[in-house]
């Protein structure tokens, strides 16, 4: 293995749950959007699916597909339609109360993964320049 897939492999599973976590804010911010849209269905993606995925497939296949690069066939996978608490007259599914939160939690989410990830490289450089 050379020097090079080692480091994506360190820091290719940060890379991709940090780009699950911005395709979901951008996946609430259109429910958002689309708030008095008629018929719209509110729509989520669900990260601990594809982890879980990811997990299992890695203690099948005896490799580490945890790490490897997602798929936007995974990502799509996981996208489901949101059930709302009350039905509105024009079928439109988005709850603009639920969205503001998961819109805030999945915005947490994004900037804690990022600092994790920017932590994660800064420690890397550390290693490389011996500190």
């Amino acid at each position: 293995m050379s020097i090079l897939n080692k480091y994506e492999s360190y820091l290719g599973f940060s890379q991709s749950a940090l780009n699950i976590k911005a395709r979901r804010v951008q996946v609430i911010s259109e429910n958002i959007i689309n708030a008095s849209t008629p018929n719209y269905r509110a729509k989520d993606i669900n990260f601990e699916k594809i982890l879980g995925d990811r997990i299992n497939q890695e203690g099948s296949n005896n490799h580490s597909s945890v790490h490897a690069q997602l798929s936007s066939r995974e990502i799509q996978a996981s996208t489901f339609y949101r059930v709302p608490l009350s039905p509105s007259v024009d079928n439109n599914t988005v709850e603009i109360g639920v969205e503001q939160a998961k819109f805030g939690q999945a915005t947490s989410d994004y900037q804690a993964s990022l600092q994790f990830f920017e932590g994660k490289v800064s420690s890397l450089f550390k290693a490389i320049r011996g500190e």
